[in-house]
């Protein structure tokens, strides 16, 4: 083959090459495109303002409480936060003292199904006291289906968090079974009952836990009664399952606040776990009640939790 030939050869290999990576690459690119569909839609209600909505789910009609934030606009694709209120609360009463509705999000305030027990207190699954036969994760994909079909928002930027209960259901139940569509959590005296199943995400879910060392709802070093692990050693579970090293790096950024990282984990899961000295079943920074016991004010857990979600998206490959 003189050089020439050999030229002619290597363009026409290049091309071919070039063709067969070509496809895929428009592929993945229009799957990580969002869907602008639902920024022609009006928006259901005033930005700035929170309303209350219903859903049918699972046979039954919910509830939840939509926060529009200033400014919101179908020009951009927003990022949305679901706030699971604890047993007993609501999701307006998790808004009010959660301070969750300042951030620069669509933020969605869920209501729970009456659970057993004393008193008519709504609850989540996984909790001994919820009510049987309630399916929450598919409420929430429900839920998420309902927003992401309605409103201008990023369907690769949906964190969670919740507080006591709902915490507990964030972490033992969503974040297992539904990984593909939630970016990163966020815990906050999380009642992590045993559910009876392991938790195997898809793919490794950051995670930043917050919890008081004086809470005696649920206690910081554990219930072995209720089948409440230690805390720190549950997070540091969920940094193992993550990928990140053995040992956490702890900081005391506050008088009374221990941060814990881990690192060196897998696909940049961060795992970090905030514990408040003496502090109670309180959600930090709260302005209004939020639980029993001391309520730290020297940070403020939604802005702290919104700097560590905000990093974090699913992969583009689900959308």
């Amino acid at each position: 083959m003189n050089s020439l030939q050999r030229m002619a050869t290597a363009v026409v290999s290049l091309a071919l090459c070039v063709g067969a990576t070509a496809v895929p690459a428009a592929e993945a690119a229009q799957q990580s495109k969002p869907d602008r569909s639902a920024c022609r839609l009006p928006a259901p209600q005033q930005p700035g303002t929170s309303a209350q909505h219903t859903i049918s789910s699972g046979g039954r009609d919910r509830t939840y409480q939509l926060h529009l934030p200033d400014g919101y606009t179908k020009k951009r694709d927003w990022p949305v936060v679901l706030a699971f209120h604890g047993r007993g609360n609501t999701g307006a009463g998790t808004e009010e003292f959660s301070k969750l509705s300042t951030l620069p999000a669509v933020v969605v305030y869920p209501d729970g199904v009456i659970g057993t027990g004393d008193g008519d207190r709504q609850a989540w699954q996984g909790a001994p006291y919820a009510a049987a036969g309630v399916d929450d994760v598919r409420f929430t994909e429900d839920l998420l289906d309902r927003i992401e079909a309605t409103l201008c928002v990023d369907e690769r930027r949906v964190y969670a968090t919740g507080k006591s209960n709902g915490a507990g259901f964030v972490s033992t139940l969503l974040a297992c079974r539904a990984a593909d569509r939630i970016a990163a959590i966020a815990p906050v005296a999380a009642a992590l009952y045993p559910t009876g199943e392991e938790c195997r995400p898809s793919r490794p879910v950051p995670l930043i836990d917050f919890h008081g060392t004086g809470d005696v709802t649920i206690p910081y070093a554990g219930d072995a009664d209720r089948g409440l692990p230690a805390i720190r050693d549950w997070v540091a579970d969920w940094a193992a399952r993550n990928g990140c090293d053995d040992r956490a790096r702890d900081r005391a950024t506050e008088p009374d606040i221990t941060v814990s990282r881990w690192r060196g984990c897998d696909r940049d899961a961060e795992v970090q776990h905030v514990a408040v000295t003496d502090g109670g079943h309180t959600w930090p920074g709260a302005d209004s009640y939020s639980g029993g016991g001391y309520t730290t004010q020297t940070i403020e857990a939604h802005e702290v939790m919104w700097r560590f979600l905000s990093r974090f998206r699913t992969p583009a490959s689900h959308h």
